[in-house]
């Protein structure tokens, strides 16, 4: 019996303009935005390599001539620089960890636990998010006065015990709903608790919100600047975003040269938290576009 065989060609796409057109358009659009964005970090980065009598010269320079590399090591020793990012360190980290625990167990018992006013008090907690830090600013000072607290880091590192933020709740409560109920189900039938639950099914299955959420948080509280500046009086206390004030004199003017080149350090660990964080965050916003 004898077969034939036709193989048959691929068609090839036709060349036509109109799409090539607006996906040029589409990149330039995207190259032009990442142009704009990218611009005040490289003023910033070249500004700290400048001399001083080099920053305002018009038109600028954007390549520095003389590179100064010692703006660096200057701007590090002039301050207790390596004090303000041990208190930076100790207040983000600690913060972070303790909002990621409270928020995430606020979350679990407003999505999978049934108790009486559970709707009712999510709206309230819901419609707190609305209420500018400012508007509680007073009370909340003169409480943590009393309690002794001003000038030092309790104010700062405390209240992410208690859930403070109900974004993160919001969100990671709307996480936790995407996950089927039959998966608890099934832990309670082998034995399991609510904390059980809670530790071993759910937070294990959350890693992309509990990213997005730490990386949020973190980036917020590393460069949070009002609360230090409320709280914090000692200059040993500082964190760097507060400390960096240190480079405005309102007597001998602003070293630009140190205070971008203490804003590069400021930024690097933020950088490199997104490098080596950004497959977890860029997962977490699809799942929660795909699921919420």
């Amino acid at each position: 019996m004898n077969m034939t065989q036709t193989w048959a060609r691929p068609r090839r796409r036709p060349f036509r303009w109109s799409a090539f057109l607006s996906r040029a358009a589409i990149y330039g659009v995207l190259i032009a935005g990442a142009v704009v964005v990218m611009l005040p970090f490289a003023w910033t980065l070249s500004t700290s390599l400048k001399a001083p009598s080099d920053i305002f010269v018009f038109p600028p320079r954007w390549i520095p001539d003389p590179i100064m590399w010692s703006n660096y090591p200057e701007a590090l020793t002039s301050y207790p620089f390596g004090r303000w990012l041990q208190n930076t360190l100790f207040v983000v980290v600690f913060s972070t960890i303790a909002t990621l625990i409270s928020c995430s167990m606020v979350a679990y018992s407003f999505a999978r636990l049934r108790w009486p006013g559970r709707d009712i008090l999510f709206l309230v907690l819901l419609s707190t998010m609305m209420l500018p830090e400012q508007v509680s600013l007073i009370p909340t000072f003169i409480g943590f006065r009393y309690l002794g607290w001003v000038n030092t880091f309790l104010p700062l590192i405390i209240p992410p015990l208690f859930a403070r933020n109900a974004f993160y709740v919001f969100l990671l409560r709307q996480f936790f709903m995407t996950i089927p109920l039959d998966l608890d189900d099934a832990a309670r039938i082998d034995g399991a608790g609510y904390f059980a639950i809670y530790s071993r099914i759910l937070l294990p299955m959350s890693k992309p919100a509990l990213a997005i959420a730490g990386i949020m948080f973190f980036q917020f509280k590393w460069k949070e600047f009002f609360a230090p500046l409320i709280y914090l009086h000692d200059s040993e206390k500082y964190t760097i975003a507060l400390g960096l004030r240190a480079f405005q004199s309102p007597t001998w003017g602003t070293d630009w040269h140190l205070m971008m080149a203490a804003n590069i350090v400021f930024m690097l660990p933020l950088i490199v938290i997104f490098y080596f964080a950004q497959r977890y965050f860029i997962q977490g916003i699809v799942f929660t576009g795909v699921k919420g």
